[in-house]
């Protein structure tokens, strides 16, 4: 199994601006590779670590309590914040973080059907508690859907022909394992294509985990709690990997801190924006790392801040 490298990882901890007494969120563990370098830096702070894959809870404990004990350590999806805060007795945090998409682990360890080059099972679950996988999709959604997820989820050019030899193929007999799935997806495409660089499947499984783990709508969902549970100065910071989770995180974040107007009237006159962009254009992955990690060259860092509150002058 190749090691895991936590993408942006500089950029990200210096984003999050991290304060030794702070209590911060890694909503997405993962392997703790960002986490542990929040640890190391808390000196009476707190980390709570979130992620709703067993694999990755076990490996992160196992990392973070040779740096620190101080923090907790929670199996659920980053949707549930709002619940998961409040059953910890907390109302406001100094910083979070998420680090979508599919870890480095999940992708290389084939059996757990992520990967278009490891045969195996199709399941892309990342909480393999949950009832659907790719298998069913696959195998049970029609032809409009099938077609729906490979365009919005994938921006795939060719939906519809992949979708179509799908059914086709399921007709004599159950479209079983990734590499079935490949076979398919590389027949729906002509030859022009599959000489292009990169994999022929890689959109369409990128579509496949988004729909079945619900991504974007959980997202959504991740977004509206973690503001609603920042500190005046505390930071949200999102690192996505496809335009669609980037298209909602800048949506999310313009929403909360830019006010709409025009060049005439300037700002609209409406209640002042709650938040600050600490970068108004996405943080990419620099040469070095791009050289050292290529699972970084899609990656995209975006950082949102609460203002500080005002003291009120009496004068």
């Amino acid at each position: 199994m190749a090691e895991h490298i936590p993408v942006l990882l500089n950029e990200t901890i210096q984003g999050l601006n991290i304060k030794e007494s702070g209590t911060y969120v890694d909503l997405t563990v993962g392997r703790g590779g960002h986490s542990s370098e929040i640890l190391a830096r808390l000196k009476d702070g707190h980390l709570i670590c979130v992620d709703q894959d067993e694999e990755a809870i076990v490996a992160s404990t196992a990392r973070l309590s040779k740096i620190s004990n101080r923090f907790e350590m929670v199996r659920a999806n980053f949707s549930e914040l709002e619940t998961i805060l409040a059953n910890l007795g907390i109302k406001e945090v100094d910083g979070i973080l998420m680090d979508l998409g599919v870890s480095s682990p999940q992708f290389d360890k084939g059996e757990r059907g992520f990967s278009y080059k490891e045969d195996a099972r199709l399941d892309m679950r990342m909480d393999q508690r949950q009832d659907l996988t790719a298998y069913q999709i696959i195998n049970n959604y029609g032809l409009e859907d099938l077609t729906k997820i490979f365009q919005i989820y994938g921006e795939e050019k060719y939906s519809y022909s992949i979708a179509k030899n799908i059914i086709k193929a399921r007709e004599a007999k159950p479209i079983e394992t990734t590499l079935e799935l490949v076979e398919i997806i590389k027949r729906s495409k002509p030859m022009k294509e599959l000489k292009k660089v990169g994999h022929p499947a890689k959109q369409v499984f990128q579509a496949l985990r988004i729909a079945v783990n619900d991504e974007l709508n959980v997202l959504e969902k991740a977004l509206t709690a973690a503001l609603k549970h920042l500190k005046p100065g505390g930071r949200l910071a999102v690192i996505t990997f496809h335009s669609g989770e980037d298209r909602i995180v800048k949506n999310y974040f313009k929403e909360a801190a830019i006010s709409e107007g025009n060049r005439i009237d300037g700002p609209m006159l409406e209640k002042e924006k709650e938040f600050d962009l600490i970068n108004h254009k996405p943080i990419v992955a620099s040469e070095a790392e791009l050289e050292m990690n290529h699972r970084s060259a899609s990656a995209k860092l975006r950082i949102i801040a609460r203002k500080e509150r005002r003291q009120q002058s009496w004068l």
